[in-house]
């Protein structure tokens, strides 16, 4: 079986062929331009990787919400349950950037943190 995907590995975005095997083991890979390129197809075809981003509730802030992202990419079959946690989590006012808001999610060792500072309601 093949796979075609376009590498974001780099500016290019080389369209990259990947061969696969049983158990989706890669046999080959075709098209990258640079090493970097055989890399991103070979973790995208067995192990795909993404960096999530979204909103936390800020409980006694001047704004209802901060910006959250994961601190690494966290597993992409992942995605879903790690929006029900944050969706459901609330950070207390004064939030700073930094801030961990979930600390390991999913046990992924991947915290959660803001992005974005929401001071206190004076």
């Amino acid at each position: 079986m093949t796979r075609d995907i376009i590498c974001t590995a780099c500016p290019m975005g080389c369209p990259v062929t990947v061969e696969l095997g049983e158990n989706n083991a890669v046999l080959s890979v075709r098209g990258n331009q640079c090493k970097r390129g055989e890399k991103y197809a070979v973790a995208e075809c067995t192990n795909p990787m993404r960096s999530l981003t979204s909103t936390v509730k800020v409980k006694g802030g001047v704004n209802p919400l901060v910006p959250v992202r994961s601190a690494k990419p966290v597993p992409k079959h992942l995605m879903l349950e790690c929006m029900k946690i944050i969706n459901a989590a609330e950070v207390a006012a004064p939030a700073a950037i930094g801030t961990v808001v979930v600390e390991n999610i999913l046990g992924t060792g991947v915290d959660i943190i803001t992005t974005g500072s929401c001071p206190a309601k004076e």
